[in-house]
This record gives structure tokens, C-alpha cells and sequence, in this order.
């Protein structure tokens, strides 16, 4: 259910954030609220879910329902959400350590079963929360105090890899432009399917590379390239694999989506239980425990 009275503040819990001043979870935070308000959803009908990590902590700050779960399972989690009940705006958080190391598989699943749930990673370039260790987007040449040389690994490029694995929505957003992700979060919620919106969320404790000047000076906008077609493979492919720039917008969206509760017929509310145990679930959970 939706609601054209719900306010970006409705979004708001009474927990106040413990992320650090400056850092940019909190602008990718608020263009998510002020996206889901936009959008017509509620408290009421929204699950966040999210990982491990200083993103792991957007289900406290936010008001809905919202389950923090253990590193990089938080996609699974939410798979199960929008399955077991399809009438939920479910919106998964996360970063690049979580998302991209340890959840990398999860990731590529949930790319391409196209499961109608928007995934919002806070792309730091950096582990933040376990004191700054070179992260999986990392550049070969970041030096931190676990790897004085650089990681010397080439970053993982997760837009060609949502890409790779089918993905139907694939967009970066910048924290710090607070009307653009507003307007890319909110297009990934509208999207039929499964939406990445790769955030540039930056750690100003320790990332003093990857800051707020630089990608201020580096983003080119899409959205202002009269000749891009977000919906041409071919075009958002050599966009993708482009390693001389960084991009915003929405690089691919696939017209013809279809999300996977249409494709396989998983389109009635599973938690919505008859009074009572199923037959038989009795003896089940004897035979067990």
C-alpha cells in the first residue's frame, strides 16, 4: 500500500546516527527516505534490510521494518522479504566490503533472478568500520596500514559484474548530490525487477583519496549526454568497462524487465498464514527437536 501523505521525515527513527561527522552514509540515507516518501511508500510497507559494516547500521536510523543480519547475507534475506510478501517496498543496504567481498556471491544471484528489490551500496572504497583496510573497490595503489603498498589487485568493477550476470537496473549515484541520488534512488524503486544503485559514499576518516573534491571533479552525469541511451546494452557496456571515468546516472535499464515473482508466479502473500499449524507440522518439529 502506498500513501501520498508520508513526509521523508516519517523515515526518520528516534535513534540518533553514530557514523562519523562528514561521512556520507548520511546523504545516501536521506536520498533513500526522501525517494521511498516520493515514491508513496510508508513505514508501514517498507523492510530495510541490511549487512554488516557502517552502512549496517541505516535499519536503526530508519523507521520501518528492518532486519540488521550477519555479513554480506543481507540480499538473501531480502529475497525472502519480497517473496513471503510481495506487497512490501523492500530495499536492501550495504557496502563494498559487504557486498562485494564476502556477499559478492549472494550479489550475482540476486542480480539474475531479477527479484524486485532495489540494493543500495555505500561505495566507500574502504573497510570504515574495522578501521580502514583496502576494501574490494579499493585502488591497486591504496596504501592503508594493513597493505603499506597497495592491495596491488585491480578494484572489482560491480557494474560489470551486475551487468554480467543480467542485471536489469544498474545505476551509481553520488551521496553529496543530494537531488541526483534522490532522483536515481527513486528510479531504481520504480523499476520492475532488481535495481543496483552503486552510491560514492565517502569515508572521511580514513579514504583521504576517493573524497568528496574528487569525485565532485571526476563524475561525469550521464543525464546530461544527449546522445546516451540507457537502454542501448551495447552503449551502457562500453560505459561500464570505460576505467578512464567515473560515472553517474543510470548506465542500463532493460525496458522489457520482468521481475521474478511475474516470471515464476510468486505473486500471493505468504505471510499471510491460516490460523492454525499446517497438517502434519507437529510431527515434523518432533522429528527434529
Amino acid at each position: 500500500m502506498s500513501s501520498e501523505n508520508v513526509r521523508f521525515t516519517d523515515f526518520k527513527s528516534d535513534k540518533q546516527p553514530t557514523w562519523c561527522p562528514g561521512c556520507g552514509d548520511f546523504g545516501t540515507m536521506n536520498g533513500m527516505m526522501k525517494a521511498l516518501a516520493e515514491t508513496g511508500n510508508s513505514p508501514d510497507d517498507t523492510f530495510v534490510v541490511a549487512g554488516i559494516g557502517c552502512s549496517g547500521k541505516i535499519g536503526t536510523y530508519m523507521r520501518s521494518y528492518a532486519l540488521h543480519g550477519v555479513h554480506g547475507r543481507a540480499l538473501p534475506v531480502g529475497t525472502g522479504v519480497k517473496l513471503a510478501n510481495p506487497d512490501l517496498e523492500v530495499m536492501v543496504a550495504g557496502g563494498d566490503g559487504d557486498g562485494y567481498s564476502i556477499g559478492a556471491g549472494h550479489f550475482i544471484h540476486a542480480v539474475r533472478r531479477n527479484v524486485d528489490i532495489t540494493y543500495v551500496v555505500m561505495d566507500n572504497r574502504i573497510y570504515g568500520l574495522t578501521k580502514g583496510q583496502a576494501s574490494p573497490t579499493s585502488r591497486s595503489d591504496f596504501e592503508t596500514s594493513t597493505s603499506p603498498d597497495g592491495p596491488k589487485q585491480p578494484p572489482v568493477n560491480p557494474l560489470a559484474l551486475a551487468m554480467a550476470a543480467g542485471g536489469s537496473f544498474i545505476a551509481q549515484s553520488f551521496s553529496s548530490d543530494a537531488l541526483r541520488h534522490q532522483e536515481i534512488v527513486q528510479e531504481a524503486i520504480e523499476h520492475d525487477g532488481f535495481s543496483l544503485v552503486n552510491t560514492f559514499s565517502p569515508c572521511v576518516t580514513f579514504n583521504d583519496v576517493d573524497t568528496y573534491d574528487y569525485f565532485r571533479d571526476s563524475l561525469v552525469d550521464l543525464s546530461e549526454d544527449d546522445d546516451y541511451d540507457r537502454h542501448d546494452y551495447d552503449q551502457a557496456k562500453d560505459a561500464i568497462l570505460d576505467a578512464g571515468k567515473e560515472y553517474l546516472g543510470v548506465l542500463y535499464q532493460d525496458e522489457d524487465s520482468t521481475p521474478y515473482s511475474e516470471a515464476h508466479g510468486v505473486t500471493e502473500n505468504m505471510a499471510e498464514l491460516p490460523d492454525g499449524a499446517p497438517d502434519g507440522a507437529t510431527d515434523l518439529v518432533r522429528e527434529f527437536y
